[in-house]
């Protein structure tokens, strides 16, 4: 049986034992780590790499939330969050932030279960996924969109946007566009980096497609994306190519 490796955050001592206890008695989870602090927990998840961390939000010094974002700023694999809190307000923060839930103390094991469960089954739609990457010299990639497996050109993706655990492919001409259940980052490993790039947190975009570049962006018709800070340096080496 596939195996989450489980980072636990909480600053409340009996909370945090709440956590480490319905982890260890979920068979498909594997406590790594805990702390009482996201300072700590951010050196734990670079040395851990967890696959998945059930954070509390209100703590001292740096908040779960303020955690996630950082999170989501760092390169390489982003573990999945289960947010942990006594409040109720912060859901749709908890959606920027790509949290896969949210559950609001005090929780029973029915409902941690119930996240742990939302969790595996959107780590093995991944890996499903990337059982299908393509080669150097393929056109084309399947996804898998609702029930099933959907070839696509290369030729026809003008860009690919992330809208929390899903990719939106956006199609040329007038094809609609299709939803995967597969991270952007997943996704980015199996593009080949030839035909397309990632130039924002949230966008991976057709090379061949972009019909004009201005300073801090660039156009695929109509449609402007900005490139993200951390993106830059590598756009502009793509850019000094074209203009030689």
């Amino acid at each position: 049986m596939t195996q989450l490796r489980c980072i636990a955050v909480d600053d409340e001592p009996l909370a945090l034992k709440l956590v480490e206890t319905f982890i260890e008695q979920t068979p498909f989870l594997q406590l790594t780590a805990s702390c009482d602090n996201a300072v700590e927990a951010m050196s734990l998840i670079r040395e851990k790499q967890p696959d998945l961390v059930f954070l509390d939000i209100n703590m001292p010094n740096l908040t779960g939330m303020e955690l996630a974002r950082l999170l989501q700023e760092q390169p390489g694999q982003v573990p999945k969050i289960v947010f942990t809190t006594a409040y109720n307000h912060y859901a749709i923060e908890g959606y920027k932030v790509n949290a896969v839930d949210y559950l609001l103390k005090p929780f029973s094991y029915e409902e941690f279960l119930r996240a742990a469960n939302k969790v595996m089954q959107l780590t093995e739609e991944a890996s499903n996924n990337n059982h299908h990457s393509v080669s150097a010299d393929e056109e084309f990639i399947f996804l898998k969109v609702e029930y099933q497996w959907v070839r696509i050109s290369f030729k026809d993706i003008l860009y690919i946007e992330s809208l929390k655990d899903y990719v939106k492919v956006h199609l040329d001409d007038s094809q609609k566009a299709l939803l995967s259940l597969i991270s952007l980052k997943a996704l980015e490993e199996k593009m080949p980096a030839s035909k397309f790039m990632r130039i924002h947190r949230s966008f991976i975009v057709s090379l061949d497609k972009i019909s004009a570049i201005t300073k801090n962006s660039i156009f695929i018709g109509k449609t402007e994306i900005t490139v993200g800070e951390q993106y830059k340096e590598a756009f502009k080496t793509i850019v000094d190519k074209w203009l030689k």
